[in-house]
């Protein structure tokens, strides 16, 4: 009898360790899983053995010639501890970069890096480090952000890591603007880091404070070539010297006061002489494949003479979600744009939601008759239904158009809708029949959508958040569109033929838009040429380019680069033209470009192996470079309450809450939701709260009540409804010890105004029953799902 006991008591005894453990382990998980990717505050360690500034400099060779830049980055990493190191650096470039090549010198030797499969590329850089081998690997993160490591930098070392990049820049409004990233801002995830995937785990990177210098020397050259007279050049962000060699050539470098300026964008600006449509075209011809490139610009200044007759078709977004002052702002726009046309345009007006209704069969002329018309037609709508965007595209192409009238579509919208990639298809394979302009107005804008119309239909996105940015923003939009120079363009291509061409078809010249246009070839361009045709409002135009002269240079040779950085960046926002909407579809076709053009993109890397030995024992320690604030950011960019402490040369932080402004979620006083709070470190005066408590805080009334509650109170987001959105809101939020709701936190949203309904929901809930512990009340945490459903 006795053994039984003393058996049973063992196995209690073991029960409880593993409950205990249990409860540790668990406690353990909910409090990584509560803490999001974020950036952090450096903390210099007090370690002497590790250097935690390895990089030393970074400078920059821009050089311009015509509309092309070509650059390199040299950056210098230095050990000066006792100790082998891993340094990891995260920059920021043009998302037009195209990054060609890579190498890394250690003292005498250079070692080319190579182009590779992201995955095989980092499993050797990981093999590498291990065998104590010197290695350089260069990954996107982002189309505009780059992560570079280097293993095994020796103390004493001094590593030099080159890469190059180029550029098209394409002029907007007559400008020509070239700008050097130097720094990348605070961002936020929204995932805990066992959760998130690789492309997110750079997001947790240490910053210095407001104001701090940057720790390494950043220095740039700009030389530009222009080809013709340069009526202006200056440089925006950086005290700098302009030398001019001649008319059509000039040389900008930074002024030696300061060494230490990587806090800010390099940005130069220039403008060239002339105001005709400027047009050329460049051509290369390589090994295997020849490429061109074709620009038509527009005249630097345009006559009311060159524009020839327009016509607008007004799409408009009149959805529930548009109600109250999206509405009456599409409205204003479009009376001022219809009231500043010409008798001899021509305008119509569809509207839609759940189906759509036209003004008019056809066109009419821009009549003051017709325009008190439509605008009565106009006034008597008001927001309600839902959201069907493609037919009506469909149906304002349906509309017959006449030949030498400048045809715009303006689609007005919050973008509530689902056929995003849909709409885009059918915007890039109409670009020849209409111009696309897109317009969103609201306070939470679909701005996928508005930016996708702008980036299929070759224009610039507009939107208007709040009502005071109306007016300016209105009148900028309202000059964008409504100077077409050009229309009803072709391109006759003699002597060669041309294929895989970008874009699939041509849109109209604006004063404020140049038509860009890539493409490759076969034939023999000596006695070749191109032909330029349209109508302006001076009548018919026609420019004929000879190729001869136009082939091989130092600058051609950047054009196989370019075209098929195009055709990856269409391929990353469309996804592959056999699967409209399919963007995982183009993995493959985005990594067979980036291997076979030596691209880097989001599938393939640069990988430099050093064939020495350096590391005998192969242990080493990784640094994160810290990086400045860009100027102008505050320190509440970077979060709340930080803990940052030095273990050895490693730090850990721990940042629960991102900046003010992250729009991944936020955490809400229950006073006001503009005062945001971040949840207390533990101290005397604010005790640490529970997760796992002896009894949980509970709702008066219990869970029933509960759900009664959110039955009666919670009001789905008409946004939501009309873009069929439902799912579940994860939400947390801490139930102090007197019963009150405080800082609550979508874990998890689902969009469409849902996540800040439920925000809402719980802030308008009466005090919960405080969790207990040992018999007292304590504060503890909350998670409550809360389901969106249209069923």
């Amino acid at each position: 009898m006795n053994a039984t006991k003393k058996q049973l008591s063992i196995v209690v005894i073991s029960l409880a360790i593993i409950l205990i453990s249990f409860c540790r382990g668990f406690s353990q998980i909910q409090e990584n899983t509560d803490k999001t990717l974020s950036p952090y505050f450096f903390i210099k360690s007090d370690d002497p053995t590790v250097d935690q500034l390895p990089l030393r400099s970074t400078s920059t060779d821009v050089n311009i010639a015509g509309v092309i830049a070509a650059v390199k980055v040299k950056q210098v990493y230095k050990n000066q501890g006792t100790k082998p190191i891993e340094a990891i650096y995260v920059f920021p470039a043009s998302t037009r970069a195209a990054i060609n090549a890579m190498r890394m010198r250690i003292g005498e030797r250079v070692i080319e890096a190579v182009i590779k499969e992201k995955s095989k590329a980092r499993e050797e850089y990981e093999t590498a480090k291990k065998q104590g081998k010197s290695a350089s690997l260069l990954e996107e993160q982002r189309p505009n952000v780059f992560q570079m490591n280097v293993a095994n930098i020796m103390p004493g070392d001094e590593i030099l890591v080159e890469l190059d990049y180029t550029e098209l820049l394409i002029p907007e409004n007559a400008v020509y603007e070239f700008v050097y990233p130097t720094v990348v801002g605070p961002r936020y995830s929204n995932q805990p880091p066992p959760l998130a995937m690789k492309e997110e785990k750079w997001v947790a990177n240490p910053f210095t404070h407001q104001g701090e210098k940057p720790f390494y020397t950043f220095n740039i050259s700009c030389n530009l070539e222009a080809g013709m007279p340069i009526a202006d050049i200056r440089c925006v962000s950086h005290e700098a010297n302009v030398n001019y060699e001649n008319e059509g050539k000039a040389r900008l470098t930074l002024k030696d006061q300061d060494a230490f300026q990587g806090n800010r964008d390099f940005i130069v600006q220039y403008k060239l002489s002339g105001n005709q449509i400027a047009s050329g075209v460049m051509l290369y011809q390589g090994k295997d494949e020849n490429f061109f490139l074709a620009m038509i610009q527009p005249p630097a200044k345009v006559k009311l003479s060159q524009i020839p007759p327009r016509e607008y078709v007004f799409i408009v977004d009149v959805s529930g979600s548009m109600n109250g002052y999206p509405i009456e702002i599409s409205k204003k726009l479009m009376k001022d744009l219809i009231g500043k046309l010409r008798t001899s345009d021509k305008f119509n007006v569809l509207l839609f939601a759940g189906s759509s209704q036209l003004w008019s069969e056809t066109s009419l002329p821009a009549t003051k008759e017709n325009i008190d018309k439509a605008i009565s037609f106009i006034d008597r709508q008001n927001g309600g239904g839902g959201t069907e965007l493609l037919p009506a595209l469909k149906k304002a192409l349906s509309l017959g158009s006449s030949e030498g009238i400048s045809r715009t579509f303006i689609i007005a919208t919050d973008g509530y809708v689902t056929v995003e990639k849909e709409a885009f298809s059918l915007i890039r394979n109409n670009m020849g029949n209409a111009n696309f302009f897109a317009f969103g107005i609201g306070t939470s804008v679909n701005r996928y959508l508005i930016e996708g119309i702008a980036h299929a239909g070759l224009g610039l996105p507009f939107i208007i958040s709040k009502k005071e940015e109306a007016e300016t923003t209105g009148a900028a939009f309202r000059d964008y569109v409504g100077n077409p120079v050009l229309t009803d363009i072709h391109l006759k291509y003699n002597g060669i033929q041309v294929y895989d061409v970008e874009p699939k078809s041509i849109p109209d010249v604006f004063s404020q838009r140049p038509i860009i246009i890539f493409g490759k070839w076969k034939g023999s361009p000596e006695t070749g040429s191109v032909v330029l045709t349209g109508l302006s409002g001076e009548g018919k135009f026609q420019q004929r380019i000879m190729l001869a002269g136009t082939g091989n240079n130092n600058t051609t040779t950047a054009l196989r680069y370019l075209w098929a950085r195009e055709r990856i960046r269409n391929l990353d926002d469309f996804g592959s033209e056999d699967n409209v909407g399919e963007v995982d579809g183009s993995s493959k076709e985005i990594t067979r470009l980036g291997l076979q053009y030596n691209l880097l993109t989001r599938y393939t890397s640069f990988i430099a192996v050093d064939s020495e030995v350096r590391n005998k024992t192969g242990q080493t320690t990784t640094v994160q470079q810290p990086l400045p604030l860009p100027e102008g950011v505050g320190d509440l960019a970077v979060g709340g309450v930080v803990k940052a402490v030095s273990t050895g040369p490693m730090l850990k932080r721990e940042c629960k809450q991102p900046a003010i402004n992250s729009r991944e979620y936020q955490t809400v006083d229950d006073s006001n939701v503009n005062n945001v709070q971040f949840e207390e470190s533990e101290s005397v005066d604010n005790p640490v709260h529970f997760t796992i408590v002896g009894e949980m805080p509970e709702y008066p009334g219990g869970s029933t009540a509960m759900q009664e509650f959110i039955a009666k109170n919670l009001n789905y987001p008409q946004a939501a409804r009309n873009a069929g959105i439902q799912g579940v809101v994860y939400v947390s939020f801490m139930v102090y010890a007197d019963g009150s709701i405080h800082n609550i936190k979508v874990l998890k949203g689902i969009g469409g105004g849902c996540d800040e309904e439920t925000i809402r929901l719980i802030r308008s809930m009466p005090p919960f029953k405080p969790a207990k512990q040992a018999g007292k009340p304590v504060k503890s945490k909350f998670t409550l799902p809360v389901r969106f459903s249209l069923g």
